[in-house]
């Protein structure tokens, strides 16, 4: 009876779990104009794991980045089409949300989790504006206005040393969204998204408008990432590695 009562509880947690994907899934793409698609995902580690933890799903024994990458399909197939992202969370309820960055969509600068802590609370202190920060166990992600690879070239330059452990989420890179559960742990909002300009949170809705009209766009507010750079080049200064990296 306990295993019965046990499988039961699995599977409506599943259940509520595939729910909330498909919804967050469905906010980005058709609220905000986010494309996005299903990532990988995880599977049980194999006898070579040591932690017997979660693995990914890909073909590649040691991936880097477990779950939280795209892979069938691939990062070309990203989109705001309702049908398509409904499609692919009926089949795979428990996929990742991977937001692709770049062109019109966000980019976003991610950090080490402690760097990231540091670097909010510094910008806290300045009374910066902050757009949505996603958080992982090990990472940090600080969502901001596109940018180019010139533009973010150009800034960099400018920097007398830039740390390693920052990655530059842009043109042609991904990046893994709320809720999902990768092989790093919860993916969760640090700061969650607010409406242009408003302070609180935006609302979650898929009502279409009378007459089948899409709904109307009420995308998050994203900051330059002139304006946060400074502050996390700063609080990665500790963190492992030197030199710069331009992408995921």
């Amino acid at each position: 009876m306990r295993e019965i009562l046990g499988r039961r509880r699995r599977l409506r947690l599943r259940r509520k779990e595939g729910t909330a994907r498909l919804d967050a899934a469905l906010t980005c793409a058709t609220v905000w104009q986010w494309p996005v698609l299903p990532g990988v995902g995880t599977a049980q580690a194999g006898p070579r794991g040591e932690s017997g933890g979660p693995g990914c799903a890909c073909p590649e024994p040691d991936c880097a980045v477990p779950g939280a990458h795209p892979f069938d399909p691939g990062l070309l197939a990203a989109t705001t089409d309702e049908r398509m992202v409904r499609w692919w969370w009926t089949h795979r309820p428990t996929a990742p949300v991977m937001l692709a960055t770049g062109g019109r969509a966000p980019c976003a600068v991610s950090l080490p989790a402690v760097a990231g802590a540091r670097a909010l609370s510094a910008l806290d202190v300045l009374g910066m504006r902050l757009g949505p920060v996603v958080a992982t166990p090990t990472r940090w992600s600080l969502l901001v206005a596109p940018y180019t690879l010139e533009r973010l070239g150009e800034l960099l330059y400018a920097k007398d040393w830039v740390p390693s452990s920052l990655r530059f989420h842009g043109e042609g890179g991904y990046l893994v969204l709320p809720p999902s559960r990768t092989g790093a742990g919860q993916v969760r909002w640090e700061r969650p998204p607010a409406r242009l300009g408003a302070s609180g949170a935006a609302p979650v809705s898929h009502r279409r408008a009378k007459g089948g009209a899409a709904p109307a766009v009420a995308a998050p507010w994203l900051p330059d990432v002139e304006a946060v750079l400074d502050a996390l080049v700063e609080a990665s200064t500790g963190a492992p590695g030197g030199g710069s990296r331009l992408s995921h």
